[in-house]
């Protein structure tokens, strides 16, 4: 009987296989996501860029109930309707109603401050009061403005925009299509001014992409270089 010698597998195949066995997984990956409608679930602690602070409001019935985000869809830019306020008065504001006395239910994710400081009022696992339909699948944001024509300065517009971009980046989102207003769920004039000039709206998504684009092209240099 004629014998076969045992051939040994080249370890540099072995490596090229499995590569592209997570590349061929990955893509599959992208594929149904993007069947699914895109999004992506929330990690448990989902690291946030230093510049936001943590300030979560208690769990309570009317401004953080504590319940679960199943998929970040998209995220929903609003404004304060306060003019001249700060982010800490209006998360204490959304604190306040915790006690209930006024029946109303209000909160954000995030609160954009008049000088660009940004405070985490809840968690990205957790729904927030902001967006009616949408608070189940969107991460929420109210931005602060200095009088009442709704018109963000320019820390707190830069920020929005960088805040806006990251969401985007990190959830897998478009944001031609994943950032909407307030008003586009409800009808309410929120955010006012990105409402009556939709120029200006149509030039905010113009920058988040552009942003988000720069945290993509970032993330592949560094993982060229690593």
């Amino acid at each position: 009987m004629e014998r076969y010698r045992k051939r040994r597998l080249n370890p540099r195949f072995v490596i090229l296989c499995a590569v592209l066995a997570a590349l061929t997984l990955a893509v599959i990956a992208a594929g149904i996501s993007k069947l699914l409608g895109g999004g992506a679930l929330p990690a448990e602690e989902t690291p946030v860029p230093a510049y936001v602070e943590k300030d979560y409001l208690t769990v309570n019935e009317w401004s953080r109930p504590g319940e679960a985000l199943k998929k970040i869809k998209g995220v929903v830019i609003h404004y304060v309707g306060n003019p001249g306020t700060t982010a800490q008065a209006n998360r204490n504001y959304f604190e306040s109603l915790s006690s209930g006395s006024t029946a109303t239910y209000a909160s954000s994710h995030f609160i954009i401050g008049l000088e660009g400081e940004v405070i985490q009022c809840v968690p990205l696992t957790e729904i927030a009061y902001a967006s009616n339909s949408r608070n189940g699948d969107t991460v929420s944001i109210e931005v602060c403005h200095p009088d009442e024509t709704g018109v963000f300065s320019r820390p707190s517009y830069e920020r929005c925009v960088e805040l806006t971009a990251w969401l985007c980046h990190e959830f897998r989102l478009d944001p031609k299509e994943d950032v909407i207003r307030h008003y586009d769920v409800t009808g309410k004039l929120c955010p006012l001014y990105y409402v009556e000039d939709p120029e200006a709206w149509d030039a905010f998504l113009e920058d988040v992409s552009a942003a988000a684009d720069a945290l993509k092209a970032a993330e592949r240099e560094a993982e060229e270089n690593f």
